[in-house]
């Protein structure tokens, strides 16, 4: 039976090795066009601070043959990366193109006084950049000096692209010279640019005769609403605002006036403007993480950019825009993905056999047999249910009246807690030490939790990610929540009386063993690094699918991201015993054991997404209509929950305990969830 697992392990570490080199081999062939662009990484300074980006090169381009070009930038969530799908496929037609992290995000990073704010890595990063790339030899210019070269961005970036059109046109009244001639926009209005006095109406005034579109979904959770929409996450019609209307030119206005709308003005339709310009305003029936996914979209893009440079279209490849190439880039990255984790899971189950890292082994129970009794059936279906379900009821409850009633039941715990200790310190039980080591807990994850609800993880200097910060206070609350029910579950439920022990939980072995577990643990998430580092040297691509992805990082991430890891600790420890624990059933030893393992963690998780999103496609207003953001931040999380959920159940299958599992998703999930979004103060 060893030498099979240990055949099985070796096996899984070579088919997780190869599934990465196949994925990242196909992925730079997509990724180049089948190497007919060069991709690279570059690096320039600013006023700003530095900013980096993948920059794609047609063969053929050089000083003597300059291409139209593109700057395109991602959203507040995301990087580089995320602009695949544009850099692809119109480097693949020719044009150069520059995929670009934003300050504060991927490889770039704002100046002293430049960071830290959410007005510091947008308003200039794609002026910044439009200057730097209209300053190549190969980027061409018209005849009279004006650059061919347009902007593009997704959500915040489509807010830099607008200030940079802006910036251009100030700039142009002194030099005489457009550096940008179009600008696309997909997922944003002017809805944060009005702080910076910019709306639609100085916009539109601003666009000096350029080529201007704007892709605006119908389902996008933020933008293109009016004012008497019940939230932001409901059906959207831009064309049919006073916003879209004026930027298209199709707006009037009465004696009075008012402005008078126009029935008849449609979307995916060129209107010529009055300053010699033309504008278009696209409507897919989309969501807002979705337009950077999108086949549909993407086709949009690509028109209009045909349109944008129909005057430089022989020097440019004539490909239909439904022929696009992007996805297939994303399947091999997703192929290397799931590489990625088989090989880092056998590398784990491969070191615990190695001098001292042994020593993470821990003697497993017999499993439980299936519960009989009516008690145990509700307490264990109690347990599951909260673990799954908290989570997502929660999810929603940062601020106002659920704000106040978690707070009310964090306070109940505490003093729970303290009538327990209480109790048992005065008792003489043969269980006292149970009860009492049970209260303890009950006492401090109920003033934890409070300490969650009311002040939260700030966004200051020391936690340098806010979205980040969001997700770990949402987090540690739900493993408050879930150690006060565990605990309950545990002492009510007479669960010792039952044969249970903390073993059942995962919890074993002493200093020595969580010693060995944490080592093994850090080799093998460096060694996962290495590897993701290699593909990016090699094959300039990383492992992912749609949000969810493993990328590389500059240095001054890793402090940022060690600064959580203590906080998702506390998490993916509760998390564990809940799910070393809920599939510890002797039936559950099988499959359907790893089914039940991610379902405790995502589930409802799931089930919030699918009321949220399935709502809003069935009656145009989500069932939480004011939850912009909180949904998009799901899409990520599920399978981080779910994929760390089956490790934790399959290291524990291994190694007889939970700590192993706890430091492994600790420290690769935050560094993870760090390294793919908005990280201020890297200075």
């Amino acid at each position: 039976m060893k030498v099979g697992k240990k055949s099985k392990t070796l096996a899984a570490l070579a088919v997780g090795l190869a599934l990465i080199v196949l994925g990242s081999v196909l992925a730079q062939a997509f990724h180049t066009s089948f190497y007919s662009v060069k991709v690279s990484r570059v690096y320039f300074d600013t006023e700003s601070g530095t900013l980096s980006g993948l920059l794609y090169m047609p063969k053929g381009v050089d000083a003597s043959n300059p291409h139209p070009a593109l700057v395109t930038t991602h959203g507040y969530l995301n990087s580089a990366e995320m602009q695949d799908a544009p850099a692809i496929e119109m480097s693949r037609r020719g044009m150069v193109v520059l995929a670009l992290d934003m300050y504060d995000h991927g490889h770039s990073r704002g100046n002293a006084e430049h960071t830290g704010a959410f007005f510091s890595f947008w308003p200039t990063a794609i002026w910044d950049a439009v200057q730097y790339m209209y300053g190549q030899d190969y980027v061409l210019k018209d005849a009279s000096g004006n650059g061919v070269l347009a902007v593009s961005g997704h959500s915040m970036g489509g807010f830099s692209t607008t200030a940079a059109v802006y910036y251009d046109e100030q700039a142009y009244q002194q030099t005489g010279v457009r550096m940008i001639s179009a600008q696309l926009s997909a997922g944003s209005d002017y809805m944060w640019t009005s702080y910076l006095g910019l709306d639609a109406a100085t916009g539109a005034a601003n666009f000096g005769g350029r080529t201007i579109g704007k892709i605006c979904a119908h389902y996008d959770e933020f933008f293109f609403g009016k004012p008497e929409d019940e939230g932001s996450v409901v059906y959207k019609d831009y064309v049919s605002t006073q916003d879209g209307q004026t930027i298209l030119e199709t707006i009037s206005f009465d004696a009075d006036g008012n402005p008078v709308l126009d029935p008849n003005t449609k979307a995916d339709t060129w209107y010529d403007t009055s300053d010699g310009g033309r504008r278009i305003i696209y409507e897919p029936s989309e969501i807002h993480p979705w337009n950077h996914f999108s086949t549909g979209t993407t086709a949009k893009m690509i028109s209009f950019y045909d349109e944008a440079f129909a005057d430089y279209s022989n020097l440019l490849n004539p490909i239909p825009a439904n022929s696009q190439i992007w996805l297939w880039k994303e399947i091999a990255e997703l192929v290397a993905l799931v590489g990625f984790f088989l090989f880092l899971a056998a590398l784990v189950l491969t070191l615990v056999k190695a001098p001292f890292l042994k020593n993470a082994v821990t003697e497993r129970p017999a499993a439980l047999a299936p519960v009989s009794t009516v008690r145990g059936k509700v307490g264990t279906a109690s347990l599951f249910l909260v673990t799954m379900l908290i989570p997502s009821i929660i999810y929603t409850a940062g601020s106002g009246e659920a704000s106040r009633w978690l707070g009310y039941a964090a306070i109940l715990a505490a003093v729970c807690g303290v009538i327990g200790l209480v109790i048992s310190l005065r008792s003489g039980d043969a269980d006292k030490k149970s009860w009492t080591a049970g209260s303890v807990t009950v006492i401090v994850s109920g003033l934890l939790m409070l300490y969650m609800v009311k002040k939260g993880i700030p966004n200051d200097a020391t936690f340098q990610a806010p979205t980040v910060s969001t997700i770990v206070t949402w987090a540690v609350i739900c493993a408050c929540i879930a150690a006060v029910v565990m605990v309950s579950v545990y002492l009510l439920g007479n669960k010792k009386e039952q044969g249970v022990s903390l073993a059942h939980y995962g919890i074993s072995g002493g200093a020595v063993n969580i010693v060995a577990a944490f080592c093994t643990a850090l080799i093998a998430v460096v060694a996962g690094f290495a590897l993701v580092f290699l593909a990016d040297i090699v094959f300039k691509v990383d492992f992912r699918i749609w949000t969810f992805a493993v990328k590389t990082f500059e240095a001054s991430a890793v402090p940022a991201a060690l600064k959580y890891m203590p906080l998702f600790l506390i998490y993916y420890a509760v998390a564990g015993m809940a799910c070393v624990y809920n599939t510890s059933s002797e039936k559950l030893q099988g499959a359907w054991g790893y089914v039940l393992a991610a379902l405790t963690n995502m589930g409802g998780i799931l089930i919030w997404l699918a009321l949220q999103y399935g709502k809003l496609f069935a009656t145009g207003s989500a069932f939480y209509p004011g939850e912009d953001l909180s949904g998009i931040l799901l899409f990520a999380l599920v399978p981080t929950l779910a994929i760390a959920s089956c490790l934790t159940k399959l290291f524990y299958k291994r190694t007889g305990n939970i700590w192993t599992a706890v430091f492994f998703n600790t420290m690769l999930m935050t560094m993870m969830t760090v390294a793919n979004t908005t990280v201020y103060f890297q200075l």
